[in-house]
């Protein structure tokens, strides 16, 4: 990333120091090496690296944990409603196990296993 790339990315209000900038563009190359080109990625760890820069940062932490937490209760919810539907679904034949596995977005081992074949 170069700095005006950066700079662009921070807007005018940014409210960091030459310094600063001058640090968070090395974290923005050491994030994008890290994150192999997930834009998606590279995005959250350099917000998460500029709002270190200015907030409190166990305020920082914690709406991450928060963020984290709820991530994992969604993933468990929607794998509940996914194990349902394939039980119910491969069950009455309206789906075949690699058919519904594709659809859901999972591996037909994931499938198999609901379904106590494996």
């Amino acid at each position: 990333m170069q700095r005006y790339e950066l700079e662009a990315w921070l807007g005018n209000d940014h409210g960091l120091t030459d310094d600063q900038i001058d640090e968070l563009l090395v974290q923005a190359d050491e994030i994008d090496t890290r994150c192999g080109g997930d834009p998606d990625e590279a995005r959250e760890a350099l917000t998460a690296a500029y709002r270190l820069m200015r907030e409190d940062t166990d305020i920082v932490v914690a709406e991450l944990a928060q963020s984290l937490t709820a991530a994992r209760a969604a993933e468990l919810d929607a794998l509940a409603g996914l194990r349902q539907a394939a039980i119910t679904l491969i069950g009455s034949g309206d789906a075949t196990e690699s058919g519904f596995a594709k659809q859901a977005g999972i591996d037909r081992m994931t499938v198999r296993k609901w379904l106590g074949k494996r």
